[in-house]
């Protein structure tokens, strides 16, 4: 038996822009499915926001998002969340965090540390933060100071 987990991201009024973008960062797929769609816009106004909609690539990246209808209460929050890009090899990263970085604002500039040839942290421009590291396999203790 095995399970995936996948980030289901929430937002109000730009999960299509945010998807549209995420995939040409990632490659792969791009599914959507509006309110409209799914016959269940409480109000006409939200007929054309994503109910459902993800990005699957090829490489093993996925993503979810949706529109909160404005009937229903939405905070983003501050840290509430961060999504988790781990891949095999700098070039991979460097290419993710070039693209992911247009319009973002970088928290942790992206350069070797103790526990990754690479990593760094960015909120993009739909306030998303994103870690991106090359993931490596753990040998032991990480030693932080």
């Amino acid at each position: 038996m095995s399970i995936k987990s996948v980030a289901h991201i929430n937002l109000r009024g730009t999960a299509r822009q945010a998807l549209n973008f995420y995939q040409a960062v990632f490659g792969g797929q791009a599914t959507l499915v509006t309110y409209g769609d799914g016959g269940m816009p409480h109000d006409p106004a939200d007929a054309n926001l994503v109910i459902w909609g993800q990005v699957v690539a090829d490489s093993g990246f996925c993503v979810m998002a949706f529109d909160v209808p404005a009937a229903m209460p939405w905070d983003p929050g501050q840290n509430a969340y961060y999504v988790s890009v781990g891949g095999d090899s700098a070039e991979e990263i460097a290419g993710y965090w070039a693209r992911l970085a247009e319009g973002a604002t970088v928290i942790v500039p992206l350069a070797p540390s103790k526990w990754s040839p690479l990593y760094g942290m960015l909120k993009d421009r739909f306030g998303v933060t994103w870690v991106l590291n090359v993931a490596i396999a753990p040998t032991g203790q990480v030693d932080y100071n």
